[in-house]
């Protein structure tokens, strides 16, 4: 087993490195200097199990390039088996039709990888499960959820919790985290968006009188959304509201939009590459995954079962 890391999250690829006891494969990814990404293994993969991890997040274009150019390095150097591993997928939100005239991305981007040679694909958190229906190989989901109960249980939990969705569509999202919490009661924010990027909340669904509320949402943007559902809660009567997220994309304004909001604090996972203003951020705090990761990893290696991760 080898992993070989682009240049989208390097301090992810050596936490998971380190937790496996491993080193990284001795590779180059760098660009000439017309902007070409350029790719060269250093070391001997042939007949190798490669895990190429590389999340596909600002600026979403380059990493793409590099994260395909890796897989057809290695496929093209007769390595045995190539994983995919994108902790964040990027153009998982364009994963439907919203108009007419309007592409599927997300479906775009997946042929892309299995024809670059990708064996297999891991993630985590996609935006849409189905998703994984887009990929003609074997498909990953890992889901951030243990990780982030975990966290909530030693910091908030002696509180009376409520797990509150953003909107509709993430409600499965948020049953799932309820249930690690204990059964935790659940509430959903009804929002209404007029265009992307911008959005009003409407009204609470549920009673969130002298609650904790744990905002839980896969990926947070112009965090837009947390802010406003934040606010609604705390008008509602909510003791106090904390959000947690999967992926950081935190583009724009983002960043002093959530220290500037009701929100007690942001949680979010180390599946994109955080930037300075990011680890400045006196409300954002980071939580890892590579223990997760590296666990699923080694399973895929191994040939056992992923899905007990989550039992």
């Amino acid at each position: 087993m080898k992993l070989l890391a682009g240049n989208s999250n390097v301090p992810l690829v050596k936490a998971i490195a380190d937790y496996l006891e491993m080193p990284v494969t001795d590779a180059s990814v760098r660009r000439f200097a017309d902007e070409e990404v350029f790719v060269e293994i250093h070391e001997n993969v042939r007949g190798e199990d490669v895990f190429v991890i590389q999340s596909t997040a600002y600026p979403a274009n380059d990493n793409l390039m590099e994260l395909l150019i890796c897989i057809d390095a290695l496929r093209r150097s007769s390595a045995k088996r190539i994983t995919a591993v994108l902790p964040y997928f990027g153009y998982a939100r364009q994963d439907r039709k919203p108009g007419p005239r309007t592409p599927i991305s997300a479906k775009l981007v997946a042929n892309l990888i299995t024809t670059a040679g990708a064996n297999r694909v891991l993630s985590m958190d996609l935006h849409a499960g189905q998703i994984q229906g887009f990929f003609d190989i074997p498909t990953d989901n890992l889901y951030a959820a243990p990780v982030m109960s975990a966290d909530i249980l030693a910091r908030f939990g002696g509180r009376n919790l409520m797990v509150v969705s953003p909107d509709v569509g993430g409600v499965v999202r948020a049953r799932a985290l309820a249930k690690r919490l204990d059964n935790a009661p659940l509430a959903i924010v009804d929002k209404r968006r007029e265009r992307p990027g911008e959005s009003e909340v409407m009204n609470i669904i549920g009673d969130v009188t002298g609650r904790f509320c744990i905002l839980i949402d896969d990926i947070v943007d112009s965090a837009g959304t947390l802010c406003n559902a934040a606010a609604a809660l705390k008008a509602a009567g909510a003791e106090g509201v904390v959000a947690y997220c999967s992926h950081g994309v935190l583009s724009g304004g983002a960043v002093a939009r959530v220290d500037g909001s009701v929100l007690e604090e942001l949680v979010v996972t180390d599946s994109i590459g955080v930037p300075q203003d990011v680890l400045d951020a006196k409300k954002i705090r980071l939580l890892t995954i590579a223990p997760l990761f590296a666990e699923a990893i080694r399973r895929i290696a191994d040939e056992t079962s992923v899905s007990s991760l989550f039992d």
